[in-house]
């Protein structure tokens, strides 16, 4: 394992089992980050309006509704964008219509600006719903607000176990890799994309060990963004466009549809690096790789092995051939 590795693997047990932190910077260069997060914050430019409710049914199909719950802030809210079928709320409902064959009821609790601290109250405000899945988007502002990870991720435990308590599946969209934001500069943007990745690498130890899969957004959309600035940020240039929030949502709605026991299926691929895995391995694995799956399992009727639980690594997105929600959700009824 090289040193990176084994730096978010102590990073991911640190944070969360009780320990561990974002590290100890000089005086001096703490200094220089903080001037230079003043900058970036002066860089992007609020947007006038937010973006339309998501709340709703999708999907024109008859039979009992999917309940489906949406946590977390800007992104699962899709701000920057300017109608209701371009959030995430929408895409979600309406792809997850599509593959069910069912209406889907969409309730969001999804806050701008909300960090790991405000899931116990978006928890208690779609808990009574009773909703069948529940899908979470957070982490980003943790990082801007330098929260810890051992407390951001005991935060996100709580909510993913109160919910699979109340019989949710849940499906965590790990934290985006802030690294790939332009008007973050250098040597900040470093900083921000190794907090990025060591909070996602926790997070997906927590959600799993609390009966919860993740998904790992990284920097997914790094690339594009780099590419096709103009379609792929909304007008601030932090926030994502609709483009952009539709290549979350397919990362996700795949493993979303799984939870549910929808959509394709195919056997693993050992040569994609999917299998079974010790869960701290896969974290590991699943923060270097956009779109990486990590899901409880078992190995001989047992869920823990010498390493710890045991997870499923897995690409899902590829049984999907490409894009299947962009651009295709029609408003809520």
């Amino acid at each position: 394992m090289d040193g990176r590795a084994l730096h978010v693997k102590q990073v991911a047990i640190g944070a969360a089992y009780g320990g561990g932190g974002l590290g100890l910077l000089s005086a001096a260069f703490y200094g220089l980050l903080l001037g230079q997060a003043t900058l970036a914050r002066r860089a992007i430019q609020p947007l006038e309006v937010g973006p339309p409710p998501a709340d709703g049914r999708y999907g024109a199909a008859d039979g009992i509704p999917v309940r489906l719950a949406l946590l977390g802030d800007s992104s699962m809210v899709g701000y920057g964008v300017g109608t209701v079928a371009e959030t995430p709320g929408a895409l979600f409902g309406t792809g997850l219509a599509r593959l069910s064959d069912r209406p889907v009821d969409v309730v969001s609790a999804a806050e701008i600006g909300a960090r790991s601290c405000d899931l116990a109250a978006q928890v208690d405000a779609v808990l009574p719903g009773r909703p069948e899945l529940a899908l979470i988007f957070i982490g980003g502002n943790d990082v801007t607000h330098k929260t810890r990870p051992a407390i951001a991720v005991a935060q996100l435990r709580s909510a993913v176990r109160r919910l699979v308590d109340a019989g949710a599946e849940v499906v965590v969209g790990t934290c985006p890799d802030l690294g790939t934001i332009r008007p973050i500069p250098q040597p900040l943007r470093f900083i921000v994309r190794r907090w990025s990745r060591d909070l996602a690498a926790a997070q997906t130890v927590a959600t799993v060990e609390a009966g919860g899969r993740t998904v790992s957004l990284g920097d997914l959309l790094g690339a594009e963004f780099a590419a096709h600035p103009v379609e792929m940020f909304s007008p601030d240039r932090f926030h994502p466009s609709a483009a952009g929030y539709g290549r979350a949502v397919d990362a996700m709605l795949p493993s979303a549809a799984a939870a549910l026991g929808l959509g394709p299926d195919a056997a693993v691929e050992p040569r994609r690096g999917e299998g079974v895995r010790s869960l701290v391995d896969a974290a590991v694995a699943a923060a270097e790789a956009a779109g990486t799956e990590v899901a409880p399992a078992e190995v001989g009727g047992r869920e823990r092995g010498p390493w710890g639980r045991w997870v499923e690594l897995r690409h899902r997105i590829r049984l999907f051939g490409g894009a299947p929600t962009v651009g295709s959700a029609p408003s809520a009824v």
